[in-house]
């Protein structure tokens, strides 16, 4: 899970203006990892995108992993 969390946090950073602020929490249980991303209020809408295009296509690229590991990998961008 590691490596999920090392790519959400690589992907946040690069969007925002303050990559200090980045954070990304692992919540593990029986069947899914939860990643939560927090990031300054400012910089939530980077993240998200229009429609929601950039925080799908992170989603994406979290599931494309996921096949190497049976667990379910979920992303909630938290305000």
């Amino acid at each position: 899970m590691e490596a999920h969390k090392e790519l959400v946090l690589f992907l946040a950073r690069a969007l925002v203006d303050e990559p200090d602020e980045v954070q990304v929490d692992v919540v593990e249980s029986d069947r899914r990892v939860t990643l939560e991303l927090t990031v300054a209020q400012d910089d939530l809408g980077k993240v998200i995108g229009k429609d929601g295009r950039t925080a799908r296509a992170m989603r994406t690229l979290l599931s494309s992993m996921q096949t190497r590991s049976r667990r379910r990998v979920l992303l909630d961008i938290l305000e």
